[in-house]
């Protein structure tokens, strides 16, 4: 592979921040777009980014992924030919309320990424998918070999739209595309909408916790950096088409018309919500004030990741127990915040 700039979209972004540090550690020059929208914190973003920024090695485009003439821009002034597509409108719970925006970024976006793939002959697109594709199904591990027709949230509709895109990209245009299925990531640096920080927060300032679903959903926490060393092997490790693949038995994970694949991201175990909670009780040194609520609308009772695929195609091998990454969160929250 060429050893041009990476492209990363969402680079002031919770993973897409970890990812650029990681690819600026190894030498690589990162070019970064993030629109620093408000949808949380915006100082956050901005502490994120100030510290990419003191990296020589980073370059940044504050634009938003729906501007096509301005993307179209960043792809011809560049030519990068590896991409980390992580820019996208999060949240399961915000796309209850703004389902235009999931459009605009995570469709209308993802289709500049895909056209600027295609100007460049991309050498490999890689790019954020999540666990909430896999919506009503119910067997678990989930696998990439099960189907995801039945989606709970439009984020969810949304991720599964760029999956379907990319393939049909990859295969008109010949450019290798891996999607990656996040599975609840947590982390120093991550997003205040997601349970750790909130909770983090709450406890810290001596008010009750939310838990939904009465405190008995199940989760496959992910660690942030066992994420980055799934995106990093991956792009080192371009899709190709599946020469087993069999038409009238499609694998939906694979493709045998397009260098495309999609691949789990996840901890591949699944650990009680009321553990989780109990051992950031344990990082921070007290109890939490529990206010137990019932499952709110588009969320699944639990999750766990197969990464059986994952591990043969990447090496992947995430290793970060709760008990580990909790503490590191909170040791960061204290002293970013200086609590």
């Amino acid at each position: 592979m060429s050893k041009g700039p990476v492209l990363l979209t969402g680079s002031a972004g919770f993973i897409g921040f970890h990812t650029a540090r990681r690819l600026l550690a190894r030498g690589e020059t990162v070019i970064g777009v993030d629109n620093l929208n408000s949808y949380y914190d915006p100082a956050l973003k901005q502490a994120r980014l100030e510290r990419l920024q003191a990296e020589p090695g980073y370059i940044h485009h504050t634009l938003d992924l729906a501007d096509r003439p301005g993307m179209t821009a960043v792809f011809a002034g560049h030519a990068p030919r590896r991409i980390v597509h992580l820019g996208a409108q999060a949240g399961v719970r915000y796309s209850l309320e703004h389902p235009e925006s999931y459009v605009d970024s995570n469709v209308v976006g993802f289709l500049t990424v895909l056209e600027g793939a295609r100007a460049v002959q991309a050498e490999h697109l890689v790019f954020a998918s999540t666990s909430s594709a896999f919506g009503a199904n119910g067997a678990l591990p989930f696998s990439v070999r099960q189907g995801v027709a039945h989606p709970m949230t439009v984020y969810a509709a949304t991720k599964i739209a760029n999956e379907a895109m990319a393939h049909s990209y990859s295969h008109l245009f010949g450019f290798p595309s891996t999607g990656l299925r996040f599975f609840t990531v947590y982390g120093p640096w991550g997003r205040p909408d997601m349970a750790l920080f909130k909770f983090t927060r709450a406890i810290l300032e001596g008010r009750p916790i939310d838990v939904y679903g009465h405190g008995e959903m199940e989760r496959d926490f992910t660690y942030v950096d066992d994420i980055v060393d799934g995106v990093i092997a991956a792009l080192d490790r371009p899709a190709a088409a599946d020469p087993d693949w069999d038409a009238a038995m499609p694998d939906p994970s694979t493709s045998g018309v397009a260098p495309w694949r999609i691949l789990n991201l996840g901890a591949g175990r699944r650990e009680q919500l009321m553990r989780y909670i109990a051992v950031l009780e344990e990082a921070l040194g007290m109890k939490a004030e529990l206010n137990l609520m019932p499952v709110q609308d588009g969320d699944v009772a639990r999750t766990e990741a197969d990464v059986t695929e994952t591990r043969a195609a990447l090496g992947y091998a995430p290793s970060t127990s709760i008990e580990v990454g909790v503490k590191r969160f909170v040791d960061w929250y204290r002293d970013f915040y200086g609590v």
